[in-house]
């Protein structure tokens, strides 16, 4: 599916659930990673996030593309279009839209990384997430020299 068929999908969807026309774009964004799609205020276009489509197929799509109908409606009558507003609420309810993006990632999460740096002087150990400059922090404790022992990889 491009752009183009997913602007006539977004225009059918409209019409046969809101009864309003939709006459603005609809764009695939790959940049999108959690989210199902976005309703843009500024040009009123909609952006929806292809990994929908590719992972759940076009039932999941029209639910994300309802939700996304929804703020742009609302916002276009002049209602509150946010999330936690009772008309938005009403609406998503009455299309039968999704409320939340399916689950987008592949359920893989990074490793994280521990260094650990320890003082030459009082030999106290030290955990960080983030590196550390060695020629520029010294131990807190005595203000000795630290030196990197090594990275632990965590699984978290």
């Amino acid at each position: 599916m491009n752009d183009q068929e997913l602007t006539e999908l977004v225009k059918k969807v409209s019409q046969e659930y809101f009864g309003k026309p939709f006459i603005h774009q609809a764009n695939f964004n790959k940049r999108l990673k959690t989210t199902g799609g976005r309703f843009h205020l500024k040009d009123r276009h909609i952006d929806i996030n292809p990994r929908v489509y590719q992972i759940y197929g076009t039932s999941k799509l029209i639910g994300v593309i309802k939700h996304e109908l929804c703020h742009y409606h609302l916002y276009n009558a002049g209602l509150p279009a946010q999330h936690r507003n009772k008309e938005f609420k009403l609406l998503l309810k009455k299309v039968d839209g999704l409320r939340y993006a399916p689950k987008l990632t592949t359920g893989k999460k990074p490793h994280k990384i521990i260094h650990l740096y320890e003082c030459s002087s009082c030999h106290l150990k030290y955990q960080r997430v983030r590196k550390l400059d060695t020629n520029r922090y010294v131990c807190g404790k005595c203000h000795g020299k630290l030196k990197f022992i090594k990275d632990i990889k965590m699984s978290s």
